[in-house]
């Protein structure tokens, strides 16, 4: 538990610098000179970056174990934002965050390679997942105006140097913090403590995917379809990233869209708290969680009766459901020895998304709302999602 509490707090601050940043780089950008396409390019660019980390986390990790990429992927993401801070041209502010995007892949897959390898069993394993989901959440109710706030009060050079120096001591912490032990390799161990009957429901390859469908090869197969879904919310995230600081309600000030962000978050909260959701299947949370995000975004698409506000904070409640349910279904069908290389498709795919997203949204502004563009990657997602090839599944 203590390795679990440790991983948190490391996830923790990364969200909260990664979060942090959202409401202060479109203006740092424009403060450089940027176009609003370009300052899409260079949202989009840090997610295009995560692929070949999360390539290499996929099977480093699986290989390595997860501390020596969490200590690197911090301590060099610290010190690539201390160099964003003297940046003055928008192409070296691409240049750095395609490099931060790059160091940063290496997280994700690592603490929640890690933090799935610590459950005895599938229960715990669900909890372990809505406990990082919790912490995400959490980081990024707090860093979005916070990070504003430090624009407002010190400017962007003092506001990324802190922001830098945080993930440098987290990463030196991290020497110290987590420690590693040898898991159990094979899928007939993924949950020693389980009943034979429920372990069973792990480890049984066609249980997952018919004949017919591409698939990952594991314990169970999982249909390669199923990575529409993340791709489709993290490209409508983007938009929604991109979209956000530019809207005439946040244009005001720094602040304003950082408390825009916040409600998202805040959104989030409340649904992560309802614990007795972690009792409902994954697909089920998945598919319905998607689908009221997709109902969202057509709503703000077509300027609904609802608020802006009402609007951020209902996404925040769709994604409070999504995010752990993903996770969850993933590591419950997933032997030890692959979570990494699960989790880094997991992570390419939120990857792929959140590149397409607002480089899409700084191109079709001008022709279409880009919140119709969400809806419709959502929808898609959707609509070839293999429902039949989950259904012998007991979670």
């Amino acid at each position: 538990m203590k390795t679990a509490i440790w991983l948190y707090l490391f996830m923790f601050v990364a969200f909260f610098d990664l979060h942090a940043q959202y409401p202060i780089l479109s203006p740092f950008a424009i403060s450089l000179g940027a176009a609003p396409s370009f300052i899409g390019l260079i949202l989009g660019v840090y997610s295009i970056t995560h692929l070949p980390g999360n390539l290499i986390a996929g099977f480093g990790v699986d290989r390595y174990g997860s501390k020596r990429f969490i200590v690197f992927s911090l301590i060099v993401a610290g010190i690539v934002l201390l160099v964003q801070s003297r940046v003055t041209d928008p192409w070296d502010l691409l240049i750095i965050r395609s490099i931060s995007g790059f160091v940063l892949a290496f997280l994700s897959p690592a603490c929640l390679s890690l933090l799935a390898k610590l459950a005895k069993d599938s229960v715990q394993q669900s909890k372990l997942m809505a406990g990082n989901g919790l912490v995400h959440t959490m980081a990024s109710v707090l860093s979005p105006a916070v990070g504003a706030f430090l624009v407002a009060k010190l400017g962007f050079v003092h506001s990324f140097t802190i922001l830098g120096w945080i993930l440098i001591v987290t990463g030196v912490l991290a020497i110290f913090g987590v420690k590693e032990k040898q898991y159990a390799q094979t899928a007939g161990e993924l949950f020693p403590n389980e009943s034979p009957g429920l372990a069973g429901h792990h480890h049984h390859a066609p249980a997952l995917a018919n004949e017919d469908s591409p698939s990952l090869e594991g314990p169970q197969r999982i249909p390669w379809l199923f990575f529409g879904i993340p791709l489709a919310i993290s490209c409508s995230q983007g938009i929604l990233f991109f979209e956000l600081p530019l809207m005439k309600e946040s244009s005001g000030s720094i602040l304003t869209s950082g408390i825009l962000f916040s409600l998202v978050s805040l959104g989030a909260l409340v649904t992560l708290s309802m614990l007795f959701l972690n009792r409902i299947s994954p697909l089920l949370r998945t598919s319905m969680g998607s689908l009221a995000l997709a109902f969202i975004f057509f709503g703000m698409s077509v300027h609904w009766p609802l608020p802006i506000h009402v609007s951020l904070f209902l996404i925040g409640m769709a994604k409070g459901v999504i995010f752990p349910s993903i996770a969850s279904l993933l590591a419950s069908i997933t032997s030890r020895d692959r979570y990494g290389r699960v989790f880094s498709i997991l992570s390419i795919s939120f990857s792929i998304g959140a590149f397409i997203g607002p480089i899409v949204a700084g191109h079709m502004r001008s022709h279409t709302s880009p919140y119709f563009i969400a809806f419709l990657c959502l929808m898609a997602a959707l609509s070839i999602l293999p429902l039949r090839a989950f259904k012998p599944v007991h979670i």
